[in-house]
């Protein structure tokens, strides 16, 4: 039916995300609006089944939390959704989370940490099958890593790859 839950939750999820994603950009309040309610909605949809929606939920949360600048309760949210995709064999899903938590550790000046996340996000998106979507990744790092090396960048070698220190 076109109004089940998961194509519900699937819904509510792209609305959620780009209307924080929104929020975070404009400095809007309607579009954090969007984003509670969603986080509302979601909830909702945990009491149909934990294991379709529950990684789903604490992304949301995550999200949520980042943008109201709850980065400690973010972060540990984050985490949470990617345990739970994973444990629910969710490769999309845990791919996602391990992207979005990249961006957010990159964001927030943990930027090795961030690129770490981004790897293991690029990995899971190949496992799925996601080519595209782990070279467009790819592409990602490969940027981030020009940017910070650009302003501020030493390599140091380890076992034969560069590592990167920012000062």
């Amino acid at each position: 039916s076109c109004c089940s839950p998961l194509r519900f939750s699937i819904a509510v999820w792209y609305l959620s995300s780009a209307a924080m994603c929104l929020a975070r950009d404009t400095k809007q309040n309607k579009w954090k609006e969007i984003g509670e309610k969603s986080v509302t909605a979601m909830t909702q949809l945990l009491n149909h089944s934990t294991w379709n929606f529950e990684n789903k939920l604490f992304l949301l949360q995550a999200e949520l939390n980042y943008l109201n600048g709850r980065i400690a309760m973010a972060e540990s949210s984050y985490k949470a959704a990617i345990v739970s995709a994973h444990d629910h064999r969710f490769n999309n899903e845990e791919a996602l989370g391990l992207e979005l938590y990249g961006i957010f550790l990159v964001e927030n000046n943990k930027v090795v940490q961030g690129l770490q996340q981004l790897e293991k996000a690029r990995e899971e998106y190949k496992v799925w099958g996601a080519i595209k979507k782990a070279d467009a990744v790819l592409e990602f790092i490969d940027l981030i890593k020009r940017t910070m090396c650009h302003r501020d960048c030493n390599h140091n070698t380890i076992w034969g790859h560069t590592q990167m220190t920012w000062r």
